[in-house]
């Protein structure tokens, strides 16, 4: 679609303060959404009248439920108003596509709604400005806002994961690791149980709820036995859990295979007696042979986008995996609790080589800082990642 075909963006300055608060509105919404709507994007709805009053609202329900848009539209028909002469604001640009629901676009072209402000285009191919320019040829004014606004950021930061699916093929990467302040997330001989405190292992568990899957490698399958399961939070699914395991020794009796149809492991050969006795349990086994007895990392990234449609992956893993991950460039967002204890001597974060010199060791920028109960609760990411 020609870009003179689409609407012009709209700078910061000139969005009305109503607008706004609108607009944020729809944002919390879409913010509500995030742990029960992937693979499909986080999406926020407010329809207000002309006066200025808000008739309905809306966020994405569950994979295969109503979009944000048509919610709000059901909120405003169990309440009996008309939205005639409305507005409507949209995080993201109404799809125009069938697809499991009916296009959005056309529900608010029915409804009488005549301005819609978005806060983000659709970089879907089947969406892709489509919807915006049949609003537009509907008679609706549209309003996208410029994609420096700081709200438009905001829209992008809640769905950096589908928008990383979509355009870079590969799930936005997340890496946890839980440190005590000198660095070390375990004592010499394994023991790491526990670090940190409860509250930052529920805000931890709060962050895989809100993954599309949790992956870790075989070390830590076999040294921990974990589960990788969100627990303790009000999780309306479980992540996928997923393996990178070349030779296949995860043991029959590991708890990850408690629910092996939630379980995808990565193999150097998905074709052995042993990948097809998985199988037959249910499990997922998914050959992605690399260089000397490796996995290739770029490969399982891939499959899980396009196969698996995940969003946002979030790793917990050992030294070496997640070194290997950030040598690859595969690490999009460091999430780091820090103990305030020292180990002394232990395991360390990350295996990483040593550079020539600090000026040539990668730099990462503060994102967000907080305490979590006696922790503190450290996000980064290189400067630009999120822009893609």
């Amino acid at each position: 679609m020609p870009a003179s075909a689409l609407p012009a963006s709209i700078p910061a300055a000139d969005l009305a303060g109503d607008d706004q608060r609108h607009l944020q509105a729809a944002l919390d919404l879409a913010q509500a959404a995030r742990p029960i709507c992937p693979p499909n994007p986080a999406v926020g709805c407010v329809i207000v009248s002309a006066a200025g009053r808000v008739l309905a609202s809306g966020h994405t329900q569950a994979t295969g439920g109503p979009h944000a848009e048509a919610v709000a539209l059901r909120d405003a028909a169990a309440r009996g108003v008309t939205l005639e002469g409305s507005t409507a604001y949209v995080t993201l640009e109404p799809c125009s596509h069938f697809g499991r629901t009916p296009p959005c676009a056309d529900a608010l072209v029915a409804a009488g709604i005549v301005r819609v402000v978005v806060a983000l285009r659709d970089p879907n191919p089947l969406v892709g400005g489509q919807g915006l320019q049949r609003l537009r040829a509907a008679g609706i004014r549209v309003d996208l806002l410029d994609e420096a606004h700081p709200l438009a950021l905001q829209a992008r930061e809640l769905n950096l994961g589908f928008l990383s699916r979509i355009l870079r093929k590969r799930p936005w990467v997340r890496l946890k690791v839980a440190a005590s302040l000198d660095g070390l997330t375990a004592l010499p001989d394994g023991r790491s149980q526990w670090i940190t405190g409860p509250e930052a292992r529920a805000d931890g568990h709060a962050l895989r709820a809100r993954a599309g899957a949790v992956l870790t490698g075989i070390g830590t399958a076999l040294a921990d036995d974990p589960q990788l399961t969100a627990r303790g939070v009000d999780a309306p699914r479980q992540p996928l859990r997923v393996l990178l395991d070349s030779r296949l020794r995860l043991p029959d009796g590991a708890r990850l295979l408690a629910a092996p149809q939630e379980l995808r492991i990565y193999a150097a050969d998905a074709g052995t007696p042993r990948a097809l006795a998985l199988r037959e349990r249910g499990v997922a086994v998914v050959a992605a042979p690399g260089q000397g007895g490796r996995l290739d990392l770029a490969a399982v990234m891939a499959d899980l986008a396009g196969a698996a449609l995940v969003n946002e992956l979030h790793v917990e893993a050992g030294a070496e995996l997640n070194g290997a991950l950030i040598a690859a460039g595969l690490v999009d967002e460091y999430l780091v609790y820090l103990a305030p204890k020292l180990l002394g001597q232990g395991r360390g974060m990350w295996q990483l080589p040593v550079p020539a010199g600090l000026d040539q060791a990668p730099t990462l920028g503060w994102v967000d800082v907080r305490p979590v109960g006696a922790d503190l609760r450290l996000l980064l990411r290189e400067p630009g990642r999120a822009h893609f």
